[in-house]
């Protein structure tokens, strides 16, 4: 492991032992803490001592496969930070990835600026979420009601980043997912095309053929639709994209 004073730690997961050398130089030369293993196995044992603030999961490795192990990973540290390595010419491998819950993928080869740049957006995205309730907390003014949006029976806490289930009990939600859920927060009953979706929920460009929106649509839909095959809140515009209805489901 190699580590630096208060600095993020990431967990580097790649069978390549050349990429792995180099990713550990190149994090640490840029202020991170990085550890890195070369399988599913050893990840797992190192999540298990000390979780990180992110991995990066290589998708193509001998044995237990990068999407084994990032569907293990969401299950057991759903706040973890999620990057995967696909190879470029594999869209499946990125649409199941994102449907597994990774915050982003990198396809390779790939320029090491826009794996730092991407890791950095992931974990800032993941500050802000939580910080957001230990800010309320220590503020006095934080005892005046926090703004939510009703989502069917679940609530957007928009000032905690928070999403709320019919027990008023957490709902865990990828900080990319509060960004969309908040960004129809905010254009009620308006219907988004795909284009304003990945420009204003996102922080970088997509491919014209991307369907990470409608994943992530999916995903969210299990967690607040009483019938996500039947969507009554985050309804489906034919040809167009997706409207929020609020009080629909409620």
């Amino acid at each position: 492991m190699v580590q630096a004073a208060t600095a993020p730690q990431l967990l580097v997961v790649d069978d390549e032992p050349e990429l792995r050398s180099l990713l550990v130089e190149y994090f640490v030369r840029h202020g991170f803490a990085v550890e890195a293993v070369a399988d599913a196995a050893a990840a797992r044992a190192s999540l298990a001592l000390r979780p990180p603030a992110l991995a990066i999961l290589d998708i193509n490795m001998p044995g237990e496969n990068g999407l084994s192990l990032a569907r293990w990973m969401r299950e057991a540290h759903a706040r973890v930070g999620l990057v995967m390595l696909t190879t470029a010419s594999d869209t499946v491998d990125r649409v199941v990835g994102l449907e597994l819950g990774a915050d982003d993928y990198v396809p390779k080869p790939f320029e090491m600026r826009e794996l730092l740049a991407r890791v950095r957006a992931v974990l800032r995205r993941a500050e802000t979420t939580a910080a957001a309730p230990a800010a309320a907390a220590s503020d006095p003014a934080a005892a005046t009601p926090s703004r939510r949006v009703a989502f069917g029976a679940c609530l957007l806490d928009l000032d905690e980043r928070r999403l709320l289930g019919a027990d008023a009990r957490d709902i865990d939600i990828s900080a990319a997912e509060f960004d969309l859920l908040a960004l129809f927060a905010r254009h009620p009953n308006r219907p988004l095309n795909r284009d304003q979706i990945m420009e204003q929920a996102h922080n970088r460009g997509w491919d014209v053929f991307d369907r990470s929106i409608d994943l992530r649509i999916m995903r969210l839909r299990r967690k607040i639709e009483r019938n996500p095959d039947k969507p009554e809140v985050l309804k489906t515009v034919r040809g167009m994209g997706y409207v929020f209805v609020p009080g629909a489901a409620a």
